[in-house]
């Protein structure tokens, strides 16, 4: 165990932690695909999008036949963006199969429909995937496993386990959250990953103090 309740409180939990509401969600997405041609919400904003891909781009060691995992690739809008930057390898993971029904329309109708895979899995359940991935990322997906009303605590022990046998020790794991900080990132993920980088962010200052909205951190498997 991690023992991540002895030193810090669990998120209060939300529906935004529940596979209804996201099944919802990806229908709804779907709808608004067909009928105005609107893939949906771009999770933490185009910024985020973009720091992710250009630190990508920017890897002296990833090409664009690198293979690259979205876990919670949700709508695929951020693979999307990889798509469009030449990268040929990628695999969107989801627990909601109407997630990965959309991620797949965005891709076909993008004329990109070759380019990305598509997998139904539940990281917080298990992990059968034999395949090792150069990249993982996460945009979101490790904070609604926070808020899950089930048991977040032990979700997000099996999460971090199952996240680490998708990689290996030269791949890069990439996860953006906005609800925990950079130190707590690194704690909750310590046992099996090295903090490599956090990536820029823009700061904001309110009452005297400053802090960041959104937090970009990049971690390896340890040995």
């Amino acid at each position: 165990s991690l023992n991540m309740a002895e030193t810090e409180q669990e998120l209060p939990s939300s529906v935004l932690g529940t596979y209804d509401h996201w099944d919802e969600v990806y229908k709804d997405e779907m709808k608004g695909l067909v009928e105005m041609d609107d893939p949906g919400t771009e999770w933490f904003g185009r910024s985020a999008t973009n720091r992710v891909v250009r630190w990508i781009t920017k890897c002296a060691e990833l090409n664009k036949h690198s293979t690259i995992l979205d876990v919670g690739c949700g709508n695929g809008l951020l693979l999307l963006a990889l798509a469009k930057q030449g990268y040929t390898n990628l695999v969107g993971l989801d627990y909601c199969q109407s997630a990965l029904d959309l991620a797949s329309a965005v891709f076909k109708k993008e004329g990109l429909g070759h380019v990305g895979s598509w997998l139904q899995v539940d990281l917080t359940i298990g992990n059968e995937e034999q395949a090792i991935f150069d990249v993982c990322l996460d945009k979101g997906t490790y904070d609604a496993v926070s808020l899950n009303p089930e048991d977040s605590n032990k979700g997000r022990e099996s999460y971090i386990q199952n996240m680490a046998t998708l990689m290996n020790c030269s791949s890069v794991f990439i996860i953006t959250s906005c609800n925990w900080t950079t130190s707590e990132l690194t704690s909750h993920f310590g046992k099996k990953f090295n903090f490599i980088e956090e990536l820029p962010a823009p700061t904001f200052s309110f009452g005297g103090k400053s802090g960041k909205t959104v937090s970009t951190c990049v971690f390896k498997k340890k040995n």
